[in-house]
């Protein structure tokens, strides 16, 4: 695994600088630099107003856990996502790390959310964005079928999009019903393992699926979770809107929903690509030119979206160490000693009369 990762990464960069070469540096870096530093900074807050509404998100499917918590987690597993060379389970599990420790993301929730817990809200999550999602891919390909009938994109993506809700629809029932599996290959597999191994793995296997029914017994909260993401991806679409009219390319905002919309869908596909790297330029370059953009301002804007990614990205995941580092050293420190109280007389200095 760990070497189709780099595999993947070398040839995602390779792509990259091949569309680079292809369209022209000086015509890239001339689309990029339109929007001026300005336009990047409003690009940065608008992603930041972007993952508040992803936290909502996430807190209307679960709100026994922290707003503060749901939504430094999120970050984390986003950045971790888009920033490091791990594809997106790589992010997941860290995400799942950040959800247990939630160190500094608010000083009053100080509630102890264990690896069961943590593994399911984040679980949830990504199955309520899948569900967003797939309402928003479909949302992209009316568009580009009312833009471009004959579209080359058109009928893979309605079967992307058809893949994404069978596969959702499976992965929701096993949520909710797979416990008695999980529970029967775990003690297969952990038959040879030794007892309090085997007791563990059993026991963190119930403890998962009680979790995870507990959420999904709700599921005013999960079409909730759902609408929220549901517009999270609109926004998406719309500082993609916003970002090539600050470049000067004349796109409407239904053409940027379809543009990001059927984006999702191919880089979907490609979730194993660490980043998408080499993915999300491909798709953009080919749908930009179904609307009618240059080459050089659909790969601006792709390298716009990554400059974005990073500038949020690398601090929070710096920030995140910090807090895990400080945490770390602050449970490894001993207890204080108390001091004896004065009023207290050792029985060895008492005399005996």
């Amino acid at each position: 695994m760990k070497k189709l990762t780099i595999f993947l990464t070398l040839l995602g960069l390779v792509a990259i600088t091949a569309a680079v070469a292809w369209s022209g540096f000086g015509s890239v870096m001339h689309a990029v630099m339109r929007i001026g530093l300005g336009g990047f900074l409003l690009m940065v807050c608008c992603q930041l107003a972007v993952n508040g509404v992803l936290g909502l998100a996430w807190y209307s499917a679960v709100p026994e856990i922290g707003y503060l918590r749901l939504l430094g987690a999120r970050m984390v597993r986003d950045a971790a996502a888009t920033c490091l060379p791990f594809s997106q389970l790589g992010g997941i599990v860290i995400g799942i790390r950040a959800t247990c420790s939630g160190h500094g993301f608010h000083k009053r929730d100080s509630r102890t959310v264990d690896l069961p817990e943590a593994t399911a809200a984040n679980l949830v999550d990504i199955t309520t964005e899948v569900m967003g999602q797939t309402a928003f891919v479909l949302l992209g390909v009316a568009f580009l079928v009312a833009h471009q009938r004959n579209s080359p994109f058109v009928v893979p993506v309605i079967f992307g999009a058809v893949f994404l809700m069978v596969g959702t629809a499976g992965f929701v029932w096993t949520q909710r019903n797979g416990g008695h599996i999980f529970r029967r290959l775990g003690s297969k597999f952990s038959s040879s393992l030794a007892a309090q191994w085997h007791d563990n793995l059993l026991t963190g296997a119930g403890n998962l699926q009680e979790r995870m029914e507990a959420v999904w017994s709700h599921p005013l909260r999960i079409c909730g979770s759902a609408f929220y993401h549901f517009l999270g991806w609109i926004s998406s679409a719309a500082m993609l809107w916003l970002a090539a009219n600050l470049m000067g390319a004349g796109l409407s905002f239904p053409n940027a929903i379809a543009v990001e919309g059927v984006t999702c869908a191919i880089m979907s596909v490609g979730f194993l690509v660490p980043g998408s790297l080499g993915v999300q330029e491909g798709a953009y370059i080919a749908l930009g030119h179904a609307f009618g953009l240059e080459s050089s301002v659909s790969l601006g804007l792709s390298l716009l979206r990554r400059g974005r990614e990073l500038a949020l990205g690398i601090p929070i995941l710096l920030l995140w160490q910090f807090m895990e580092m400080r945490g770390l050293r602050a449970a490894s420190q001993p207890e204080p000693v108390q001091a004896p109280d004065a009023a207290y007389v050792p029985t060895s200095s008492v005399v005996k009369e």
